[in-house]
């Protein structure tokens, strides 16, 4: 039974707890009476009551304190109401005897009768409180906002209560601490002002605002408000904001119809159709650290599942290629071998090789990179990509249906001040990385060794043996990939086995790598763990994941990536940082006309545009690359022979990187390309050591190492290319791109905790998104064709188009424009002289040569001054690429002004020379035209052809720079439109008036018709 407690005073109540009396110690003994209540307390807390009890008598004596000072009040303002009345009364008979005989305003008191009559009662004699000793007017106002909450109640102590509101406007009337006095700036007019505590600081009545009807202005309506301020608010791009409101105008007339009305009905429909793709699934792994197990997530979306999503997509399988093949051109002579797609490549046939009969090779092409998703670092993701090798590289390497996927989410071992740089840590770090990829090759592992039977989209059923085709990383996950231990071993490249001092000579050959001898080192670790380590230590070796899959040799499969390798690494953190050292170190002159001229450097359509470059340190690998791109035309007039020997041959040794650059660049290439790209890399290394020895002659304190592995990735670059194809094949753009959408993920859609979870449920959507939007898409594909005749069918399917097709002129102005109004508007332009006589005498041979009759018969034609022109200023040419043998496009502009800045862009035209033989030159775009003779439109352009006969120069020569000549602008000409081959960028000699360069680096057409002699 719970014990029970009485109380000595008063009645008896009942108590959370009730105690035996009989069991209770005396009070006397451990009780103290309170000096106050003279109530009986424990020693232990009678201090604490006493001093609430004495706040409270303190409190309660306040309270009677007010109450009588109220009724006081109260009672006095009685009485002065009382007296008021009176005196009004008589002052009212007086005036009333006194009428007839003066006038009310000579009597002082009809003067005050008006004044009180007028007057608020409590201005004529108000209550004073400076009769009442010791009474503060703040005080009584704060008491009474105290005992607002308080249990007490003034009518107990007062037969009247006042209100409180009242009683304060009474006693402020002849207070002075309530009145606060302003006095104005002399200079603005005001005169000094005294307001009371309740009216200083507040604005005097105002008329309200007008009532604007319709606030959304400049806006049509209230609504289109709220869709530019929600496409703001969640930041929606261009495409998003279109695609939105062509939703909604579907919707609104009718075509369209929506049923969610909630983000709940949103979130039920994507769980319905999760289901159409492979899920992720969650694995643990452990593995023991310092006799400890520490325990790591894995998420994974199971490989070959994944696969079977696309094999068994009606879309994706007439794509599928699966027997590996050898293609030729004829080049005029012979048959020459090129390589493109994987299955062009050696690895594809060696692999299918080794395969059974009707058996043939599933390509896994698989990225893995940490990325960072917070600005400052802290927040790291390890995801992991998967492509499909034998699906073709316009669908494998885009983000939709048939392109990436992210198919794993690494554990990330946290980082540790202690053990960061320790060999046991370092160990750790790899152990849950392999074993986290293994979750990864769990499902293909099987099929990787017996197969897996699919009835493919041509009827034939084949056997299907996985395999990892490529590893597509940076240096440092190349390292964990191959498991060697990287710049810190003997034997740094994953691929073979150069010494740590001989990665820049890329002259000689060393053995490459292979898994047997790998695992003969690791067997013999297992017997002798002495000899077994050294020997994996010469190798920097350790046992690999990769191993458990046949045909997934890791040092077959990683490939040397283009961005990390030249872009970011040998151009951006090496070269580059050299050429800025050199160009300080001419001084701040220097500098400036180094950016000067990258400001002034001539614009084109996808080449990023640089205001300048010394001072600035870019991370991005495509702005790097277009940096490259434009650097020797920059710094040729800076970095010369005289001014700085060293920076010169850095000079040189940049633009022979830029040929490498460009030769790995290609989409197709031939056995001559990756011929002349080997021979490339050792003239680069040529060029490098004569700029080490002139630094070291020069400047030997500033002289860098070189030995570095990406300098060594030169040598496997074009192996990679005969083993695998094409180096966009192995390229990490594609997949770095994709790092975008999940940094979004974790800004936007995140609560930043339990990152994995949520960001993997997003990829999820994505994934299932891509599903259905493909099929919708091919259904209104389909259904448009419906609506078309067969001759537009035909025409829709015919590739063999003329080449008129393959010239667009676009822009035009607004109105047509006469020949004299463009000669005035020209004049100041000598390129324009003569303008109307110089499209006289053009048309006049043009038009005969090319079988087109003058109209109406006539012999000569002749053009007035008000003939009209119709000016354009766009013009997208096609022609097939040298490099591609495929259709390819550029964009010219000719414009006065376009995005703030004149363009005049240049083209490569097919012409004839004096002798009728065909050759071609370059020319600058000055005017774009349509002009109609007879029943003809004629496309045409004023150009200044860039033909005349420049001073060869030794420093053309050393840079491998093509320099061309502008004629006078007096010597300008008309040509027709359709005789352009494609465009071209030329960028001025900074410090030769009249000469160009012709940046071939632009593209690789541009590039092989330089090397091939074609222009």
């Amino acid at each position: 039974m719970a014990p029970s407690r009485s109380v000595a005073n008063g009645p008896a109540r009942r108590r959370k707890y009730t105690v035996n009396v009989l069991n209770i110690p005396s009070a006397s003994n451990n009780q103290i009476h309170c000096q106050y209540c003279d109530k009986s307390f424990s020693s232990r807390g009678i201090r604490s009551h006493e001093q609430s009890c004495l706040r409270r008598r303190e409190k309660k004596k306040d309270d009677d304190e007010f109450a009588v000072l109220a009724a006081q009040a109260v009672e006095e303002q009685i009485k002065r109401k009382e007296v008021r009345r009176k005196r009004k009364r008589l002052l009212k008979e007086q005036a009333a005897a006194t009428h007839n005989i003066g006038s009310p305003s000579s009597d002082p008191s009809t003067s005050f009768q008006d004044r009180t009559e007028n007057a608020p009662d409590e201005f004529i004699m108000g209550p004073s409180f400076e009769t009442v000793p010791d009474v503060d007017v703040m005080s009584i106002s704060g008491d009474s906002r105290q005992r607002a909450g308080s249990d007490s109640s003034m009518a107990s102590h007062a037969p009247t209560p006042l209100a409180l509101s009242s009683l304060s406007a009474v006693t402020s009337v002849h207070s002075d601490l309530d009145t606060f006095k302003t006095e104005y700036h002399p200079k603005s007019g005001r005169a000094t002002s005294i307001e009371t505590f309740s009216t200083f600081g507040r604005k005097q009545d105002q008329q309200p605002p007008i009532v604007d009807e319709e606030p959304w202005q400049p806006f049509s309506c209230r609504a289109d408000f709220e869709f530019a301020e929600l496409a703001h608010n969640a930041a929606l791009n261009k495409d998003h904001t279109d695609a939105l409101l062509q939703l909604i105008w579907r919707i609104v007339d009718g075509q369209a119809n929506i049923t969610f009305k909630s983000h709940r009905d949103v979130s039920v429909a994507w769980d319905r159709a999760a289901g159409q793709m492979t899920p992720f699934e969650k694995h643990t792994i452990t593995t023991r650290h310092k006799r400890e197990d520490l325990a790591f997530h894995v998420y994974t979306r199971p490989l070959w599942d994944w696969a079977l999503d696309l094999l068994q997509d009606p879309l994706l399988a007439p794509h599928f290629v699966w027997d590996a093949q050898r293609v030729y051109k004829h080049d005029g002579t012979r048959y020459e071998r090129f390589y493109h797609e994987p299955w062009t490549a050696d690895r594809w046939w060696n692999v299918q090789s080794s395969l059974p009969e009707n058996a043939v090779p599933f390509a896994f092409i698989l990225y893995a990179d940490k990325m960072h998703l917070s600005s400052a670092g802290t927040v790291k993701a390890y995801p992991v990509f998967a492509r499909c090798g034998n699906l073709p590289v316009d669908i494998r390497n885009t983000d939709g249906l048939g392109g990436g996927r992210m198919v794993g989410w690494l554990p990330i071992v946290p980082d540790d001040s202690e053990e960061d740089g320790k060999l046991s840590y370092v160990n750790l770090k790899r152990v849950v990385w392999h074993e986290g990829f293994f979750k990864l090759l769990e499902t293909i592992i099987l099929y990787a060794k017996t197969g897996y039977a699919h009835l493919c989209y041509d009827g034939i059923v084949r056997w299907l043996y996985a395999f990892i085709l490529l590893l597509s990383a940076d240096y440092e996950e190349q390292c964990v990939m191959a498991l060697i231990w990287g710049t810190n071993c003997h034997c740094p490249c994953p691929i073979c086995l150069v010494p740590s001092d001989k990665l820049y000579d890329n002259a000689s050959t060393y053995p490459i790598r292979t898994p047997e001898d790998a695992q003969a080192c690791v067997e013999l670790w297992n017997r002798d763990k002495t000899a077994g380590e050294e020997a994996l230590k010469k190798r920097g070796l350790r046992p690999n994941v990769f191993w458990r899959l046949p045909n997934s040799n890791p040092h077959e499969t990683i490939s040397q990536d283009h961005l990390h390798v030249y872009h970011i690494g040998e151009w951006g953190k090496h070269l580059f940082g050299e050429l800025k050292r050199h160009a300080a170190a001419l001084g701040r002159g220097a500098e400036k006309k180094i950016d000067d001229q990258f400001a002034t450097f001539t614009r084109w359509r996808n080449l990023n545009h640089f205001d300048q470059v010394t001072n600035i340190t870019y991370s991005d690998g495509n702005k790097l690359r277009d940096i490259s791109k434009q650097i020797l035309y920059t710094t040729q007039n800076v970095l010369t022979r005289t001014d700085d020997e060293a920076g010169y041959a850095l000079l040189r040794c940049i633009a022979s990187y830029l040929h490498i650059d460009m030769y790995v660049s290609l989409d197709v290439h031939t056995e001559s390309t990756i011929k002349a790209g080997k021979a490339e890399v050792l003239e680069f290394q040529t060029h490098l050591e004569e700029y080490i020895a002139i630094v070291d002659e020069t400047d030997p304190d500033t002289i860098k190492n070189w030995n570095f592995p990406k300098m060594h990735a030169s040598k496997h670059i074009f192996d990679d290319i005969i083993a695998k194809g094409a180096a966009r094949n192995f390229s990490t753009r594609p997949n770095e791109k994709q790092h975008g959408p999940i940094k979004c993920w974790y800004l936007r859609q995140t609560n930043r905790k339990d990152i994995a979870n949520q960001i993997i449920e997003l990829d999820h959507k994505s994934f299932v998104a891509e599903f259905v939007r493909s099929r919708i898409d091919y259904l209104d594909e389909e259904r448009h064709k419906l609506t078309l005749s067969r001759e537009e069918l035909e025409e829709n399917d015919n590739d063999n188009e003329p080449f008129e097709a393959h010239l667009h002129i676009g822009s035009p102005l607004r109105n047509l424009t006469s020949l004299a109004q463009v000669e005035e508007e020209h004049r100041s332009n000598r390129a324009f002289d003569q303008f109307r006589k110089k499209l006289t005498t053009f048309l006049n041979h043009f038009l005969p040569s090319h079988h087109i009759p003058l109209p109406d018969g006539i012999m000569w034609l002749k053009l007035s001054a008000q003939d009209l022109i119709h000016e354009h200023r766009y013009l997208k040419v096609q022609y097939e690429s040298t490099a591609t043998w495929k259709l390819t496009t550029d964009y010219l502009r000719c414009s006065p002004s376009f995005h703030g800045h004149e363009r005049r862009d240049c083209a490569l035209i097919r012409t004839q020379d004096k002798d009728g033989c065909d050759k071609n030159i370059f020319v600058k775009l000055l005017f774009m035209f349509k002009h109609i003779v007879g029943n003809r439109t004629l496309d045409l352009a004023l150009v200044l052809p860039m033909d005349a006969s420049p001073r060869r120069r030794l420093l053309d020569q050393d840079l491998r720079l093509t320099r061309l000549r502008a004629r006078p602008a007096a010597s300008s000409e008309f040509i027709t439109l359709h005789s352009i081959i494609r465009g071209a960028l030329l960028v001025p000699d900074f410090d030769n008036n009249g000469d160009y360069f012709l940046v071939d680096y632009i593209d690789t057409d541009m590039f092989l018709r330089v090397q091939r002699k074609l222009i």
